[in-house]
This record gives C-alpha cells, sequence and structure tokens, in this order.
C-alpha cells in the first residue's frame, strides 16, 4: 500500500467512523422522537441526519463524481440550512413540520450517499476535495453535538421528562474540589490556528494579542456555588445584570439554569439520563452569557477573555500532546461531572487549570469578530462562519457532548449571550 492509498484510506475510515456514530446518537431514539422541533433554535434529529449527508451530496458528489445521481431533486431544498449561494430552502422554524420525509427515507438516503462515497474514494481526490471531505467530517461532529441537546430540549418538553438513554456512565464526587486562583504573566503572545492540521476559516490568522497579568479559576464553577447565587435572588437584583440580560431575565422569568427544577423543596435537573438530584460539585451548566457575567460579577470576578483562554489552552495543548484530557461525547456521560482527584479523567496539567477542555463550553467575555487579516473560505463553503460574525459571543474548551476529536486550543463557538439549550458553562477569571 502505497502513501497515497494509506491517505485514502485513512481519511474514508475516518469519514465512516463519524458517520456510524451518528447513527449510534440515534439508536436509542423512537421513531416519534426523531420529528420534534420544540423551537427555533432546536432541529429535528431527522433533519440533522438529512442535513449532514445532504452536505456530502452537495458538495462532495455532486460536483466531484462522475455520473452521480441525486437521491430525491428536493432535498437539497428541505436540507439545506443556510447556504444562499447554493438555492432557496425550507425555512428554519418549519422544519418540524416535514412529518415527510419519512425518518426510513432519510436513513436510506445516508446509506445511499455513504456508498457513493465509499465508490468515490476508491481513487484519491484532489487536494481541494479532501479539504471539503475534512471539513464535511467536522460538520457532522458539530451537528452529532447538536442532536445530543437537541434532543435534550425535545425530552425536557415532554411532562413524562423521559431520558434519552438510562445506561449513561455517572460520577459523584463526595465534595468540591477547592477552588485555587492560577496566576498567569501577560505580555504580547499569538493566538490563532497554528501547524498544518484541519481548522476552520474563523481560526485564522495567527496573531498578536496584549494580555495584561491574570488569574483564572483552577476549576468551573459549580453547582452548589451558582445554587449561592440563585438563592441569594441574583436573578432579582438588576445591578448584577447587563441591560439586555435584565431584560431577557424580565421576559422569560429566568429563576434560575435552564432544566433546573424544584420539586418538593429540592432542587433536580434534568438531564439526558431523565431527572436527577441537582449535583452541588459537578459545574453548572445551561446557563447564557448573560447568566454567565451576572453571576462572575456576583462573585466580584470576571469571564476570561478569549486571548486569555486560549494563552492558558496553548500550554495545555502541549502538554496533553493535543490529546486532551476531559469529559467528552465518546466518554458517556453526556453531562459534565465533578472535577475532584478521584475522578478517573482529572489527570495532570501543565498550569494546575482542571475541566479546561471537555465538560462544558465556557464562555469568555470576547465578541464573536474576524481577527485581523482574517478571509472567508471561497465560494458557498465562505458562508460557514464569517457571516455569522455579529451580536454572538466566543465559547472555547468544547463539552460532554463534544467529540474529543473536534476540539483544539483555536476552536471558536459562537452563540448569541441569550441562548442556553447548549452546555454552556462559567469559569472565572480575574
Amino acid at each position: 500500500m502505497n502513501d497515497s492509498t494509506k491517505t485514502i484510506a485513512s481519511l474514508l475510515d475516518r469519514l465512516m467512523a463519524v458517520r456510524q456514530f451518528s447513527a449510534k446518537i440515534v439508536d436509542p431514539l423512537e421513531t416519534e422522537d426523531f420529528v420534534i422541533q420544540t423551537m427555533p433554535d432546536v432541529s429535528p434529529t431527522k433533519w440533522h441526519l438529512a442535513h449532514t449527508t445532504w452536505f456530502f451530496e452537495q458538495f462532495i458528489l455532486k460536483p466531484s463524481m462522475p455520473g452521480y445521481r441525486v437521491f430525491h431533486p428536493q432535498f437539497s431544498f428541505l436540507f439545506n440550512s443556510y447556504y444562499n449561494a447554493v438555492g432557496e430552502r425550507h425555512p428554519r422554524m418549519q422544519r418540524g413540520v416535514l412529518s415527510r420525509p419519512t425518518v426510513r427515507e432519510v436513513l436510506e438516503y445516508r446509506t445511499y450517499v455513504d456508498q457513493a462515497l465509499e465508490d468515490f474514494l476508491q481513487q484519491p481526490p484532489s487536494n481541494e476535495v479532501g479539504d471539503l471531505i475534512e471539513i464535511g467530517i467536522n460538520h457532522e461532529q458539530q451537528h452529532q453535538e447538536l442532536m445530543l441537546t437537541d434532543i435534550k430540549h425535545v425530552l425536557s418538553c415532554n411532562p413524562l421528562r423521559p431520558a434519552y438513554r438510562v445506561n449513561l456512565n455517572e460520577f459523584k464526587a463526595s465534595e468540591t474540589a477547592p477552588l485555587i486562583w492560577i496566576s498567569f504573566a501577560g505580555g504580547i503572545t499569538e493566538i490563532g490556528v497554528e501547524g498544518d492540521g484541519f481548522h476552520f476559516d474563523n481560526e485564522s490568522p495567527r496573531h498578536e494579542v496584549l494580555n495584561r497579568d491574570f488569574e483564572l479559576a483552577s476549576r468551573l464553577t459549580t453547582n452548589g456555588e451558582y445554587l449561592q447565587f440563585v438563592e441569594s435572588d441574583g436573578y432579582q437584583n438588576p445591578s448584577l445584570w447587563l441591560s439586555e440580560g435584565w431584560d431577557q431575565v424580565q421576559a422569560c422569568h429566568w429563576k434560575a439554569p435552564l432544566y433546573w427544577e424544584r420539586i418538593d423543596g429540592e432542587w433536580q435537573e434534568f438531564t439526558l439520563g431523565g431527572m436527577r438530584p441537582l449535583d452541588p460539585h459537578a459545574p453548572v451548566t445551561h446557563v447564557s452569557y448573560f447568566e454567565a457575567d451576572a453571576f462572575a460579577r456576583w462573585s466580584n470576578c470576571r469571564l476570561a477573555t478569549e486571548a486569555e483562554w486560549e494563552t492558558v489552552g496553548q500550554i495545555e495543548s502541549v502538554a496533553q500532546s493535543n490529546s486532551f484530557v476531559g469529559n467528552f461525547a465518546e466518554d458517556d456521560f453526556l453531562h459534565p461531572i465533578a472535577w475532584h482527584p478521584e475522578a478517573q479523567k482529572s489527570g495532570q496539567t501543565a498550569s494546575g487549570i482542571h475541566q479546561f477542555y471537555g465538560d462544558v463550553w465556557e464562555w469568555t467575555a470576547s465578541p464573536y469578530v474576524a481577527y485581523p487579516g482574517y478571509q472567508p473560505a471561497p465560494g458557498a463553503i465562505g458562508e460557514y462562519n464569517g457571516k455569522f460574525m455579529s451580536s454572538q459571543w466566543v465559547l472555547k474548551g468544547g463539552s460532554c457532548a463534544t467529540s474529543r476529536t473536534h476540539i483544539r486550543p483555536s476552536y471558536r463557538n459562537f452563540f448569541h449571550p441569550d441562548k442556553r439549550w447548549q452546555f454552556t458553562g462559567i469559569r472565572l477569571a480575574r
């Protein structure tokens, strides 16, 4: 087997492994679960499966595989997400009304496209097509995380509070590990993607930033710590909130993080494993940027900037040889777990920082904007990141629903500041 053949075999193996992981994610679902859309941010599981398949059909097979015939001529309209250059699309808010195509037809669509991809990759693709396949692999990993967070929201809206899976792993620490402040020297450093590995266009170019001396909390903020904020009337004190955040609290009647419920005087939390007593030692999650910012202000602290976070993230990346210690989707908790020396995944860190990767996406104090000299990718793929650089905030580090192979220090997630349905959490800085 020559080098070219080895490269193609590796690419095909990784592609099919990711496609199969999507099938593993949806395996516990009943057919009825696949079709529900509970809010505009949530897409039905069936739509995610079809959209990620359409991506490979639209950008790989149609333009590059001679004689390829599309599975269904209207699927491009139904399952295009936001690529204006590709054509018209079904409205996002109405994805839940699509009873047809059926789940069975969508699964047949995936099989059809997978077989075509296997046939196509019997020969080395061009470098350009190979790059598009890498984007497709990472794109599907993003939607795998969305499938998990979206189905969690769907199930949470059911009065039965059904579990996605009852056999998920669990870990409970006997106490909360002490919070230690870790100091980092300021100065000029570089952030942004480094090296030749895969990255999205919004991670480049690498550029200089200036940090002042700063400190980060050694671990994530816990449920128990956030509960103190709740019980001290944090949601009733407008002086703690940004103006838009206070408006959101009032309009949506926020009293606690999403999925917290007070039942018979005790706080419980809806998880992908069903309702559970609130674990005071585990990281708080499903909080908006507004809530993270208000909690930090209540704590006489702040959130880290993107540059501060990534400066430390690069230290940890080198120390861990890019094989990140943390709680990721493959670990099968699908919920943040407490950090404690007794936790098997505590690991050794270079800086004394724990839970830096996995568990929860960490809100930063930085708006999602272009790096100096940023250029979006050419063509329709250029709509992937750049056009969303408005009114959103950067999150770093990945979550318990992120694949371990998907994350890196330069990775830039982004959401509007009121969003809570993702596994988002807090690390304090000062």
